[in-house]
This record gives C-alpha cells, structure tokens and sequence, in this order.
C-alpha cells in the first residue's frame, strides 16, 4: 500500500464516522453574518487554519477547494460566491465527496441564502485537477498538501498555478516543521496521512511555490500544531510542528526574484521627513512600512537609519515590495 493509499483509507474512515480529533486549530472558525455553519460541518473540520479571508473574495470570484472534508470552508466560500457553480470542490474519496452533499442539505436548511448549487463537487485528483487552465479567481487547500512527497507536491502546486487566472491566488493552510525527521517517520504512511511526518521546513515550502512561477508569497499567519513526543512517536526529541497560512500569488515573476513577506517592516528614524531609495520605496518619518523580505534587505544596506523589523510572520497585505 502506498502512503496515497494510506490517505485515501484515513480519509473514507473520516468521511463514514467523523474524527473531530484528526486535525485541530487554536483559530476560531469564522462566523460571518446570517452564516450558520451546521455542526456536523465543524465535526468533519479536518483542516489546521483557514483559507477563507474575505480580502480575497470580492466580485463574486470563481473558487477552487481540493480536498473538500465536510465541507465547512466550501460553504464559506459561497457566502462570497453566490452564482450556481460558483465554487468548485475537488476530492479523490467518494465518501468524502457524498458526506459533503448531504451535509450542504443541512445548510440549506440554516442557511436561507444558500443553495447546494453554489458548489459543484467533482470527483478528481490534486495531482491531475479537472479543471481548465485559467479558469480560477482563488484556489484553497487546507492540511493536504503537506502529506504529498516532494515530487507529488510539486506537481499538485504546478497544478493549481495552471487553473489559476493571472493574478489568481492560491491560498492554502498547512503543517511545517523545521526540526529534522527520522526516515522512520517521514516512511510512516499512516503519519503522513495524518498530516504530521510529511511537514517541511518553510523556506523549502516557499521554494516549491516560487519554482512553480508564483511570483508573491505571503505568510499571513504561523502557529503551533503538534508535537512528536518519544512517548507516542519513533523519536528520540520532541518534534514541534506548526501550521502557516500562507497565499502565494500568481504575479510575473520580478527580474530579482519573487517577493517573499513575512511580516518584517521598515520604519526610517532619520532627520528628515521621508526616506526615498529611488527604487520605488518611499519611508515616511517613522511610520513603519511593509515590506518584502529583499526589500527589507535592500533598505538595511541604502541606510543605517532604517530599522529593519523582525519576520512575525504574520502578514495581512499592504506596504509594498
């Protein structure tokens, strides 16, 4: 049985009798006005954050979840896409696929603007999406991507990047970790199904995605997920995983290479009334500024009256790069 196998097993088990144990997050599941999520939705939770933010989803935008669990974020997605097909959930578990459908007849019944119709489910793979090029505004995924081995992972980001319309966005929530593993537990096929040994360093993450051709990164959010204890685990140190929300844009690739925030600022401390670098970075008398990490690095070298902040790696857009 491969570790693919493996996924699909877990994920029919999870579909047929929910885990609300499977994953977790510490961040709330978002309410937003006259949206009822219904409970058994929240039960089949199988996410480690979320995907929905809402300065993503203007102009009723054409929506793309893979992986659909019990269909909790596609239904947020539709309170921002109100049109008959308007968001499309892809998933490879047939008993996924159907739990999801009879969990949006529940939320037709709390929700009186929603219509199952909204969301279209289709029967696919993240490896080979049944999608047309082009075709999607923003795409999502939440706690898959980082069972896949690094070959699979590359192909389903060059995937998404396909669907993707120019200046689409992929937005996605996943466990990293930058403590080495053991093969022992990076082999482990139930682990990785259960989205704890497939976890990746974030800089080797944030490769992945500007190799593909995203041209902007941004790590809006970076928590704790999990620990790997000896107890419990083929360990000999504990092992603390986190979970990052991060959307990576399809813009052209800049000529000195992708702009990566994660979440640093530049404030200028000089006497004057603003920093101009010439570059297109104007820095106004203490006022902090967000920036890019090769921005940040840039402004560091032009002037030792620029304070350069630490990465928080929580990044919400502005500034500029």
């Amino acid at each position: 049985m491969s570790y693919l196998d493996a996924t699909q097993d877990l994920y029919k088990q999870a579909a047929l009798t929910p885990d609300v144990g499977l994953c977790c997050t510490t961040n709330p599941i978002w309410q937003f006005p006259g949206l009822s999520i219904p409970k058994i939705m929240q039960e089949m939770n199988y996410g480690c954050g979320s995907t929905v933010s809402a300065q993503d989803l203007v102009n009723n935008p054409k929506v793309l979840y893979v992986g659909v669990g019990g269909g909790m974020e596609l239904l947020q997605f539709s309170y921002f896409s109100r049109q008959k097909w308007g968001v499309t959930g892809v998933d490879s578990v047939d008993e996924m696929l159907e739990a999801s459908r009879k969990n949006f007849k529940i939320a037709e019944e709390e929700n009186n603007w929603f219509k199952s119709e909204y969301v279209n489910l289709v029967k696919g793979d993240a490896l080979n999406l049944p999608v047309e090029d082009e075709s999607i505004d923003v795409a999502a995924q939440n706690c898959l991507f980082n069972i896949f081995k690094i070959d699979d992972l590359k192909k389903a980001v060059s995937e998404m990047y396909r669907v993707l319309k120019p200046h689409g966005r992929l937005v996605m929530s996943d466990p990293i970790c930058e403590q080495p593993m053991s093969e022992e537990l990076r082999n482990d096929d139930r682990l990785r199904a259960q989205c704890l040994s497939g976890s990746i360093p974030l800089k080797d993450y944030v490769k992945v995605l500007t190799d593909a051709g995203f041209g902007t990164i941004e790590i809006r959010g970076k928590r704790s997920y999990r620990v790997l204890s000896p107890n419990h685990y083929p360990t000999k140190e504990i092992i603390h995983i986190e979970s990052i929300e991060i959307a990576a844009i399809k813009d052209p690739m800049p000529a000195d290479g992708p702009c990566v925030f994660t979440g640093k600022t530049a404030i200028y401390f000089g006497d004057e009334a603003y920093f101009d670098d010439q570059k297109g970075h104007m820095l106004l008398q203490n006022q902090p500024l967000a920036v890019c990490d090769k921005t940040a690095a840039a402004l560091a070298s032009a002037s030792d009256e620029i304070f350069i902040s630490e990465s928080t790696y929580h990044y919400n857009g502005g500034g500029c790069c």
